[in-house]
């Protein structure tokens, strides 16, 4: 999974919507389309969206999909994020080597 297909499924508010909704536990689409001004089949639509990311699983129950967030989903966002992280503190500390240089040259 890449971190581009993660950007993409949560820039759209109703599916982040969606995938904040389900914080607190898993949820029925029925559910989730309650909190929502959008059809049922719409939001299941965005359930495949967040699906294909990698970022909730699906569980068909006769007739009704439950959908629940997958702890690890965002597991390659936060790396990527993370590596700006990285990036930032290693500048850091190279300009402060750098000005420490400085003052004892």
């Amino acid at each position: 999974m890449t971190y581009q297909l993660i950007f993409s499924a949560l820039a759209d508010p109703s599916r982040r919507h969606v995938f904040e909704q389900l914080r607190g536990g898993s949820r029925s689409v029925g559910e989730l389309a309650q909190s929502l001004p959008i059809s049922r089949p719409a939001v299941s639509q965005h359930v495949k969206v967040l699906a294909q990311a990698g970022l909730v699983d699906v569980q068909v129950r006769g007739r009704r999909s439950e959908v629940s967030a997958r702890p690890d989903g965002l597991a390659v966002l936060r790396e990527y994020v993370e590596s700006y992280w990285s990036d930032v503190l290693g500048a850091f500390e190279a300009e402060i080597t750098r000005q420490r240089d400085e003052r004892h040259d």
